[in-house]
């Protein structure tokens, strides 16, 4: 008869199973070394795997900046370290921001139109340049065109378009960054039976105000 196998008795697994184990086990840890560990304890990173999951941040080197403390005369210097925000998007349009090397300007103009008188004034802009503006009208109604064309002497005078229309208005604000480089201002006709006077405020990165003077209507004093 046989022996009765003892339930504490095993068959043990072949060196072909133990050795697939192993390797299993070994293939797991290096995935966890290199995607996790590396990543979040030495920013080390060569699948990019721990920058999606955010665990270079947790050991990237710290950003200094140097400024100048100055106590009595004396300047001295200390780093401040700067948190590190990631890294942004790509901007759709790098257009919306230009350093300036200067300040920007500030301008009033005042002028005051007889009925049936009309006046233009423009800001000369270059391309992707921007104001801020607010104009008012006391007195009475005014017809109004807010439009930019080419320099003149281009030869495109023939080319312009409008930004705002009013039919009858007495006061506009807003701004403009100007798609192209030319002259970008207003056209006001006098509507009203006495006199009208117009308060123009301009603010923002132009080159400088051209001012048509006034004309009678039918006669408009600008190039557009």
């Amino acid at each position: 008869m046989s022996q009765p196998i003892s339930p504490f008795e095993s068959n043990p697994p072949s060196a072909k199973k133990i050795l697939i184990s192993v390797g299993a086990a070994l293939l797991g840890a290096a995935a966890v070394l290199v995607t996790i560990i590396l990543p979040a304890e030495y920013n080390i990173d060569p699948t990019r795997i721990g920058g999606a999951l955010g665990l270079t941040a947790l050991n990237a080197p710290a950003k200094t900046v140097q400024f100048t403390d100055v106590v009595g005369g004396n300047e001295t210097y200390r780093e401040v370290a700067i948190p590190d925000f990631g890294e942004p998007a790509p901007l759709p349009n790098p257009a919306v921001f230009q350093k300036q090397a200067q300040l920007a300007k500030v301008e009033d103009r005042t002028v005051t139109l007889q009925p049936g008188q009309q006046t233009e004034i423009k800001t000369l802009l270059d391309a992707a340049q921007v104001i801020t503006f607010s104009w008012q009208a006391e007195g009475g109604l005014v017809y109004v065109d807010f439009h930019g064309h080419e320099p003149t002497g281009s030869g495109n005078e023939d080319f312009w378009v409008r930004y705002e229309e009013q039919q009858s208005g007495t006061a506009g604000s807003g701004s403009l960054v100007a798609p192209f480089k030319g002259e970008h201002g207003w056209f006001w006709l006098n509507l009203s039976e006495q006199p009208v006077t117009i308060k123009l405020h301009v603010n923002g990165y132009f080159d400088k105000i051209v001012d048509y003077g006034v004309t009678t209507e039918g006669n408009k004093a600008g190039s557009k």
